[in-house]
């Protein structure tokens, strides 16, 4: 019976000591701090890591949070300076950095900055008007932040940022402002609009403008280049027309041809002056008549000497000379009648 007692209060003891061992030894997570309180007093703060608190005597509070929280808050009914009801939504960034003062010199921490967020989110845009309130998002966070992290400073709490997440005027306000904004985008659109087809218009005009410019310019060049090119063709074919002329007239001087040779050339070009389909006239000039009377004794000189040459062919050297005498005579007398038309 006595072993049995004996075993009982060896176990009572094993267990009153395991459960002073759990209770003397207390695990802190990184980035939490743990307020002890010794008869209800303020103790110390246990930090991360191992810590030993006396077991009944020492109490531990639950741990808190050291790491930067976020809290958004619910839609805030604000009054604008010009009377206009705007609802805002705010985001706060906060870390507490003294975890004793945040226990005890605020009961609920975060309902305490909320609350303060709304007061001072009211008094910073209760001063600006609805226009000022949705373009002025930097100033307001600006002025937040610096309230809040003073008001916070002796909780313990430092602010880090506060960030405005909407601001949503009235639905009729809401309405007008979309309503503006369309006529002042139609108002740009047309601007922009007459401001292109202006410059289209001139640049358009422009472009004309140095396209006839260039295109005169262009024409009396080439007309220049034209006239030059014609003057110096013409030139050129004046000197080789003189330098042709100058050559015949020198063979033909050179040659020294007689009136018979001059009239039979005559003849040859007589049928190149007639050439032509619109020659309707033909109009003979007075020297054809002394070119027929020259070409005529040119022939009849030809002809009169084969004559006298058949006849005296066995007659003596002085008839001979007879013969050319009256042929040379009949010749100079130029009787037409001997040259031959009808072929």
């Amino acid at each position: 019976m006595s072993a049995i007692v004996t075993a009982v209060l060896a176990l009572i003891v094993v267990a009153l000591a395991g459960f002073i061992v759990v209770k003397t030894i207390r695990v802190v997570p990184q980035a939490m701090a743990g307020i002890v309180e010794r008869f209800g007093r303020y103790h110390r703060t246990l930090h991360a890591g191992l810590n030993i608190v006396v077991p009944v005597v020492d109490r531990l509070r639950p741990l808190i949070d050291l790491r930067e929280q976020v809290v958004s808050f619910p839609p805030q009914p604000v009054i604008t300076k010009d009377n206009l009801v705007v609802s805002i939504d705010t985001v706060i960034y906060f870390q507490v950095t003294d975890a004793k003062a945040a226990t005890y010199e605020v009961a609920n921490f975060i309902t305490a900055v909320e609350q303060l967020t709304v007061t001072t989110l009211r008094n910073v845009v209760g001063g600006m008007d609805l226009e000022t309130t949705l373009t002025s998002r930097d100033q307001i966070n600006h002025e937040l932040r610096r309230e809040l992290d003073e008001a916070t400073g002796k909780w313990g709490i430092r602010v880090g940022r506060v960030e405005l997440k909407a601001i949503e005027p009235p639905p009729s306000i809401q309405d007008s402002m979309e309503k503006q904004m369309r006529a002042e985008r139609d108002k740009r659109a047309a601007i922009l609009t007459a401001e292109g087809s202006k410059q289209s218009a001139i640049l358009t005009a422009e472009g004309e403008k140095q396209a006839a410019v260039l295109r005169a310019r262009g024409e009396a060049e080439a007309a220049v280049v034209r006239a030059n090119a014609d003057a110096e063709a013409k030139a050129a074919r004046a000197s080789g027309e003189a330098r042709a002329i100058t050559t015949v007239f020198k063979a033909i001087h050179d040659g020294n041809p007689d009136q018979r040779l001059l009239a039979y050339q005559y003849l040859q070009t007589l049928p190149q002056i007639a050439q032509g389909d619109s020659n309707k006239l033909w109009i003979v000039p007075s020297e054809v008549g002394k070119a027929l009377e020259g070409l005529g004794g040119l022939f009849g000189a030809i002809t009169g000497g084969q004559a006298v040459a058949g006849e005296s062919a066995g007659s003596a050297s002085g008839d001979g000379t007879g013969t050319m005498a009256a042929a040379e005579q009949e010749s100079g007398a130029g009787s037409v009648k001997r040259f031959p038309l009808g072929s």
